[in-house]
């Protein structure tokens, strides 16, 4: 007879550490932490899953502005895509509703896509203000607000704005 420890799934739940309990065994607090992290990786997805949207809306909308016309190849040069890959983007924004085209023609956003984009314009902004007050350089604030932007709540993004218009 030895004197070894049952293996950890033999372990009487009063020396298991709470980690390995399952979670309905686990204090109401950790069941409430678990859930926050769910939810939160749940909302970073759904944050990736847009962002491809409101960079296309965004830059659309920077290319009428522009070019007064946004064009299938403009947007693959500037995006650094493919043209069928444009084409495929494109057709799930018309699906959408936030654009309007006709093939071998330019782009045009709808009055949805016009309001995302100028949302998703207005999120940049209020990032890279931020970022800038904050001391960073224009450039790496110019491109670390292209990807905070698509992941920020409104109440951060709020607080953000509220410190970069301080005097």
């Amino acid at each position: 007879m030895t004197n070894e420890q049952p293996p950890d799934a033999e372990r009487p739940d009063a020396e298991r550490p709470e980690s390995e309990r399952p979670e309905s065994e686990r204090p109401e607090s950790d069941a409430r932490a678990v859930e926050a992290r769910t939810e939160a990786f749940i909302g970073v997805r759904e944050a990736r899953r847009s962002e491809v949207t409101e960079d296309y809306v965004e830059l659309i909308a920077d290319l009428i502005h522009e070019n007064g016309e946004a064009r299938p190849v403009d947007i693959a040069t500037r995006m650094g895509v493919t043209a069928p890959t444009v084409a495929k983007t494109l057709g799930r924004l018309a699906r959408d509703g936030l654009i309007t085209r006709a093939k071998y023609r330019s782009v045009f956003l709808t009055d949805e896509g016009r309001t995302l984009a100028r949302e998703c314009r207005d999120r940049h902004e209020i990032v890279l203000r931020f970022l800038l007050r904050l001391g960073l350089d224009p450039e790496t604030a110019e491109h670390d607000a292209e990807g905070i932007e698509h992941h920020v709540s409104e109440r951060t993004l709020a607080l953000f704005a509220a410190f970069a218009d301080r005097s």
